[in-house]
């Protein structure tokens, strides 16, 4: 895939207004042609930096719910599932899992109930507990920075060029910035693949 250009900043800016707006609107606003914009989302998709059209929905608009910021502290080695559970939790808005086993969840909820919330979503005896507070305002900004966009390579970090390729590798698209990237990601990637199932078959 070619390097970001400013063109392609606008429209990821545009599909983040709007995912649904018409590829002809977007396609007034930058000066391309409806299939020249349908080709660039495509190539957007194919190199990992669209990975999927959403509705957001703002739950906390509905009159009888009771938007929520609950921090959630979580034994080590459970965080990633807690994760898991409260993003397909009912009422989520937003959550995140830092680096010291704590899992944030915005959550709008109809009756406040958090502990009953918890029980339905997760296991909690992996809770160790948490706080909760109502929140008065908030607001989800999606923008992008005003620095140049770049994908990186998945093996050393660097930014991808056209010289740049693509492996597929247990269901997830990886970008690389050369062959050689590719061949020690992969290599590595298939090894650790390799020793997972020798633990299973043990």
């Amino acid at each position: 895939m070619h390097d970001l250009d400013e063109t392609d900043r606008e429209i990821l800016r545009l599909l983040l207004a709007d995912a649904r707006r018409p590829y002809s609107e977007i396609a007034d606003a930058v000066g391309l042609s409806g299939p020249a914009v349908s080709e660039r989302v495509s190539r957007l998709r194919e190199a990992g930096v669209i990975t999927r059209f959403t509705v957001n929905v703002d739950r906390s608009t509905f009159t009888d719910r009771v938007p929520l910021l609950v921090d959630v502290s979580v034994e080590p080695g459970h965080a990633v599932d807690v994760y898991a559970a409260l993003r397909d939790a009912d009422g989520i808005q937003h959550v995140y899992r830092s680096a010291d086993a704590r899992v944030v969840a915005h959550v709008s909820l109809p009756d406040a109930n958090v502990e009953s919330w918890l029980a339905d979503a997760l296991d909690t005896s992996v809770v160790d507990g948490y706080d909760v507070n109502i929140l008065a305002e908030s607001e989800w900004t999606n923008d992008l920075p005003e620095t140049d966009l770049a994908v990186a390579c998945a093996e050393c970090g660097n930014t991808v060029t056209n010289e740049g390729t693509t492996a597929v590798l247990g269901g997830e698209r990886y970008r690389f910035c050369c062959p050689t990237c590719e061949a020690r990601f992969t290599e590595r990637y298939e090894q650790f693949a390799g020793d997972a199932n020798a633990d299973v078959d043990a």
